[in-house]
């Protein structure tokens, strides 16, 4: 769903790989951007660069610069109104870059702040060097910083999405002075990656933020009904290089942890209820060549600093959590797979091959550690630990690009004291080896063709572990992207395969997924062959497929797409990959308008009209929606969007959990987001949400509000007050033979109405760019209660028995269980139901010191810590529900990390 967010790794992505957006700017008719590619020149060094911001020595002075900027606002295509000049040398260890940015106020024009690297620079001064230093179209290596020196850089090879974590080892120097303000920058060689080439031609881009004026500008223009990114860069020459000097980087680190956990019982012989404990590992580059590198680490610490958000998921699908482990962040783009673009969609995942929290993952047989303990204690590991990984990254020849990875995790032992005493040992997880790769061929103009395989294979010992996970697995697809009519129109898709083999058993569980649920008694049959879609508990190997494609036309003032996907009953590549669906067969189609000329409302408007719809496959209807959105950008450079939903009567494959298909009403959804000028000293932002549907209606409110006392303090306030019921939601399910329509078994839903208070506050305070505080702290409260229990009488309809109201009898044994007789004095058996209202609470928050002691080394301070609770309330009383919280005692971390960088 489109979002009006200006953080600038957004903004990275918007200006670097899509086309980019309507925003607020105005165009110049007579202006065009179909002008040849500007071009730049790079000088060898002839003089000694000191890095102060002074552009005084003689060799910047005889570089020739790079000017004649044009806006992309506030006046489309317009000559920039604040010149900007910049200058390249290089030798034979780095490339340098003097980039002085005039400004006709002088050194009172500008506007900048201190902040941590990599921070959102939206609301100051900023420039960004984008270069393509491959020159394939499709690769960008970016370096950016404001006039208080915070700098930001992201990589995105072959045509990836830009990994905004990835932090170079690089050098920059800023200062203000009468004519505006400068940036001189060395940026070293071993941190580029280029071709082999002695003479080498560059794709470059650069973006000047001015923020007094609100004036984008940028060196190589295209406007904003266009398509950009590299394609569309200008050319840096002249530059002549051999082989990077430095070849190998090493990254040790060491870590010390204290924690201290009242809740461990005291008795416990595996725990105390203070701990500590320190480890050492490292993490290596190696620059294989100059576009070809190895990274390999060692023991290697996987811990956040960043602590995950508290949820509540009462979905049958796991919760999803984004990777923050640098290792596995750094050079993400290489291992996406499944690409899927849309101006408005809803209901409908990617295909994903690669979720890299799979590896070192909590032990998946945990469950079976503290069912054995039978009363008394079980000691489990966190996390499978990760022996050894390594990965290589780059160019493997012209036009080619490559990410492998292979990452092995040790066998987790669980240590169990029965009640009775009794010490045993159990495996929790295998021994397990995973391996990602993929290599991408350039077809030009920022097209690509690739293929990615992947595989984990486990060594599994238990034999009650063994019917849980399969053995191995194994997953490959191919993905294309192509433009053409001079990128106005794009065809991307891709198919994919997996496979997962192992026990009977295991299998078994694969099917009964909730992804797909094969054991559906209504479900038709189906005869498995190459792939799998029948229900067949000896199977020991289960297949299956996936396909989409996308056909778009995305430049100019009218856009359009149609798209499509298939998911087979059978795809699962859930042991190294996130999927949470299956069985689907999708459609969707959408028209684009935008008007990006000012008026007398609004400097830039868009508005997109579509619609979707999607089958199972055995061609039950499950999605249809008519869908439309607006969203505009007014004069005062506020921003206000909207999306409504309409969504008919359809079918539910996944409301039974396991059972028949049955009814799903229609209903509307809505959708508001508003955001302030974010340059000002106090900005805010809301979300709405409204809707209605069986019955019943739903709102929430998401808000924001941040406040910048100084240049260096950030206050952000983020409460969220959401009032969430649904007429229908899975309670349980009974045996009951009488029940001949619904295939021997009750499905019992009832009316829940949850509600949610949560305010996620960050205090950010930045000392010096390489020294900073960030405070984190989020209380959250969530309820959830259950009325008007019902069954349904026939599948594929919404008809309903509410006990008690039109059949059947309830009785409520003191808030604990529901007695329910389904037929009241007929002969069905009365059974029970476990009453379940809760009220969850939590509070979670950390604070982070990060100090870059130097260049690519860094000391961590952090402190974590934890409250939750939980009581069979079914609504929210903040009063009560706070003294409930901080009655229970809190969970504390104490961690210092500091890795130091080597380069060789």
């Amino acid at each position: 769903m489109p979002r009006s967010s200006f953080a600038l790794p957004v903004a990275f992505a918007v200006l670097t790989v899509l086309p980019a957006p309507p925003a607020a700017l105005a165009q110049d008719p007579g202006a065009t951007s179909a002008a040849p590619a500007p071009l730049a020149a790079a000088a060898r060094r002839s003089t000694p660069i000191v890095l102060d911001g002074r552009l005084d020595e003689a060799a910047w002075q005889a570089a020739r610069p790079a000017a004649d900027f044009r806006q992309a606002q506030p006046r489309e295509g317009e000559p920039a109104t604040q010149r900007t000049e910049i200058r390249f040398l290089f030798d034979d260890e780095a490339l340098y870059v003097a980039a002085r940015m005039y400004d006709t106020e002088r050194a009172a024009g500008i506007r900048t702040r201190l902040l941590r690297r990599d921070s959102d620079l939206s609301d100051c001064d900023y420039v960004q060097l984008i270069f393509d230093s491959f020159h394939d179209h499709l690769g960008r290596v970016s370096f950016g910083v404001n006039p208080s020196g915070v700098k930001f850089d992201a990589y995105g090879p072959g045509g990836a999405n830009l990994d905004t974590s990835w932090d170079a080892v690089w050098d920059v120097s800023t200062r203000t002075d009468s004519l505006g303000w400068v940036a001189e920058f060395r940026i070293p060689l071993t941190q580029l990656r280029y071709s082999r080439d002695s003479a080498q031609t560059w794709g470059l881009q650069v973006w000047r933020n001015a923020s007094r004026t609100n004036e984008l500008s940028q060196w190589s223009f295209w406007r904003l009904n266009e398509t950009g990114g590299p394609p569309r860069f200008g050319h840096l020459e002249g530059l002549s290089l051999t082989r990077a000097p430095g070849r190998a980087e090493v990254l040790p680190y060491v870590v010390a942890r204290a924690s201290s956990d009242p809740s461990v019982e005291v008795d416990n012989p595996f725990s105390d209820r203070r701990e500590y404990a320190g480890r050492v590992g490292a993490d290596l580059k190696y620059m294989l060549s100059s576009n070809l590198t190895l990274n390999a680490t060692i023991n290697p610490d996987f811990g956040q600093v960043e602590v995950d958000p508290a949820v509540v998921n009462l979905t049958a699908f796991e919760t999803y959590f984004q990777e923050r482990r640098p290792f596995f962040v750094e050079g993400s783009g290489l291992y996406e797979f499944g690409w899927m673009n849309c101006f408005t969609c809803s209901n409908i995942g990617t295909v994903d091959l690669f979720y890299p929290r799979r590896i070192g993952r909590r032990p998946q047989g945990e469950g079976n550690a503290y069912a054995r303990r039978a009363g008394g204690f079980a000691d489990v590991p966190e996390n499978s630990r990760i022996l050894g990984a390594a990965k290589i990254t780059g160019q493997a020849g012209r036009g080619w690009t490559i990410g492998l990875l292979d990452a092995v995790t040790a066998r987790e032992n669980a240590q169990i004291e029965t009640g009775a005493s009794q010490r045993l040992t159990m495996e929790v997880e295998p021994f397990t080896n995973y391996f990602v790769g993929r290599l991408s061929r350039d077809l030009g103009g920022g097209g690509f063709v690739r293929g990615m395989a992947t595989s984990v294979v486990r060594d599994i010992q238990d034999p009650t572990l063994r019917t849980q996970l399969t053995s191995h697995s194994e997953a490959g697809g191919l993905e294309t992207m192509v433009w053409w009519g001079q990128h106005t129109y794009r065809f991307m898709g891709h198919v994919a395969y997996t496979q997962v083999a192992g026990d009977s058993f295991a299998i078994l569980r694969v099917q009964q997924n909730p992804a797909r649920y094969f054991q559906r008694p209504d479900r038709d049959s189906h005869r498995n062959g190459l792939f799998t879609n029948g229900y067949d508990p000896s199977l020991t190997a289960m297949r299956g497929y996936s396909a989409y494609g996308r056909l778009a036309k995305e430049s100019g003032d009218w856009l359009w797409e149609v798209s499509g996907l298939a998911k087979s009953p059978g795809l699962e590549a859930n042991d190294v990959a996130y999927n949470s669906q299956a069985d689907r067969l999708w459609m969707s189609a959408n028209v684009l308008r935008q008007f990006t000329r000012p008026n007398r409302f609004a400097r830039q408007m868009t508005f997109i009209l579509g619609g979707q719809q999607g089958y199972n496959y055995d061609g039950d209807l499950v999605d249809r929606q008519l869908q439309v959105y607006a969203g505009l950008t007014f004069l005062n450079y506020w921003n206000l969007t909207a999306f409504a939903m309409y969504t008919p009567e359809r079918l539910d494959d996944q409301a039974t959990r396991d059972g028949p298909v049955v009814g799903r009403a229609g209903g509307v959804n809505s959708f508001y987001q508003f955001s302030s000028d974010t340059r000002k000293r106090v900005s805010v932002n809301g979300q709405g949400v409204f809707g209605c549907r069986d019955g019943v209606c739903w709102h929430g409110f998401y808000g924001g509000l941040t406040v910048r006392p100084a240049s260096n303090v950030s206050l952000s306030l983020g409460p969220n007050v959401v009032n969430d019921p649904t007429g229908s939601w899975y309670v349980t399910s009974v045996d009951d033979s009488l029940a001949t329509s619904m295939y021997g078994r009750r499905y019992v839903f009832g009316q829940i109405r949850q509600r949610t208070l949560s305010m996620n506050t960050r205090l950010n305070v930045t000392f010096t760019p390489t020294l900073t505080l960030e405070l984190y702290l989020q209380p959250l409260i969530v309820s959830a209660a259950y009325t008007r229990f019902h069954e349904y009488n026939r599948p594929r309809t919404l008809d309903r028995t509410y006990y008690g109201v039109n059949g059947g009898t309830i009785e409520d044994s003191a808030g604990v269980l529901y007695k329910i007789d389904p037929d009241g004095a007929g002969p069905a058996a009365l059974f029970r139901v476990w009453n379940p209202n809760f009220n969850y609470r939590s509070l979670r928050g950390n604070a982070v010191v990060r100090w870059e002691f130097r260049p690519g080394s860094t000391l961590y301070l952090v402190w974590t810590q934890q409250r939750e609770d939980a009581a069979p309330y079914g609504d929210v009383e903040v009063g009560r529900d706070l003294r409930g919280l901080f009655d229970h005692q809190s969970r504390n971390v104490f961690l210092v990390k500091m890795s130091y960088w080597m380069g060789f």
